[in-house]
């Protein structure tokens, strides 16, 4: 039997689409060469050079760099422990005129933290009431480690305020710059547009490749493998942290995601810090390039899936000396 012609860039189209929770038709989705270049074409896409962007402060430090690189303005909303705050979202809308909010709902990086329950009807009603767009960057639905994930914002949007991004890179492997960008109406035909300028489309047997990837029968034992680690690593970086380095306290313990985020002491340089690490052969991330203004105190980001448990340990160690 054979395969019709494009049927394989067609069904991964209808995968991704799948993990927006029914919200998107394969139609809507674009495939992408990875997240990045993901968020490059929504920023140039959705927006005009000089527009305003909301981003939550922190926030993932590629997504700062390509709406820069788009000439947008970018206009920091705090977050807590659930997620970004829908009062200051919405007081940020009315001051800025902006009409994109770009949003890690889900384990956000770097600070971990997963928008709640309670604020989610909140966020849509303040992104609704502008008249904006939601740039939804799903990166870490693979990526639980306590509960299973709740569902996409994307999922409970009729009015298609959403533009979903999903990325298999940090589930399946650094090397596979797959992602998929989607949305309905004008959105999605922007979208699609400004893809075709960007390169016309992704390789056909790295779509294939990823495809064969996400259905086979290995690939939940993958994701539940992955879990286990995630969670042995997360439980031996936070419990040596707490027992090593007490000074640092941490915003949260991330219930999914690659990292923690730590607060340091008062008045101390979170760059000399790293430096110090560095030259103890300890990579950690200094707190401010996450920022897009001025942070409200000095941080680290700490990530815990790429060691092993005894190297996070003796990381750990090291880190200590450093302070």
């Amino acid at each position: 039997m054979a395969a019709r012609p494009g049927g394989g860039r067609e069904d991964l189209r209808a995968w991704f689409a799948r993990t927006s929770g029914g919200a998107l038709r394969a139609e809507d989705m674009s495939i992408c060469p990875g997240g990045q270049s993901a968020l490059s074409t929504a920023f140039r896409a959705l927006c005009a050079p000089g527009d305003a962007i909301l981003v939550e402060a922190p926030t993932y430090l590629g997504a700062l760099a390509a709406a820069r690189a788009a000439g947008l303005r970018v206009v920091p909303v705090p977050t807590d422990a659930e997620g970004v705050r829908p009062d200051l979202l919405r007081a940020a809308f009315l001051r800025t005129g902006a009409r994109l909010f770009y949003c890690q709902p889900l384990y956000a990086n770097p600070h971990g933290a997963t928008l709640s329950a309670a604020r989610r009807p909140d966020v849509m009603a303040a992104v609704r009431a502008a008249g904006a767009f939601l740039l939804e960057d799903d990166y870490a639905r693979d990526l639980a480690i306590d509960d299973d994930p709740p569902r996409p914002l994307v999922a409970d949007d009729p009015h298609g305020h959403v533009v979903y991004l999903r990325s298999l890179t940090k589930s399946a492997a650094p090397g596979l710059r797959v992602a998929a960008i989607g949305a309905r109406g004008a959105a999605g035909a922007r979208l699609r547009a400004a893809r075709v300028l960007d390169d016309f489309f992704v390789a056909g047997p790295l779509q294939q490749a990823a495809l064969d990837l996400v259905t086979s029968p290995a690939w939940p034992r993958h994701l539940k493998a992955l879990r286990a680690e995630l969670r042995a690593r997360r439980e031996v970086l936070t419990e040596a942290l707490a027992v090593d380095v007490p000074e640092l306290r941490l915003a949260l313990v991330p219930a999914g995601g690659l990292h923690v985020w730590a607060r340091l002491p008062e008045g101390a340089d979170d760059v000399a810090v790293t430096n110090a690490a560095a030259a103890r052969l300890v990579v950690v991330f200094p707190g401010r390039p996450w920022f897009a203004a001025e942070p409200d105190g000095a941080y680290l980001r700490l990530t815990f899936a790429a060691a092993a448990p005894d190297q996070l340990r003796e990381g750990v160690r090291r880190l200590a000396a450093a302070l």
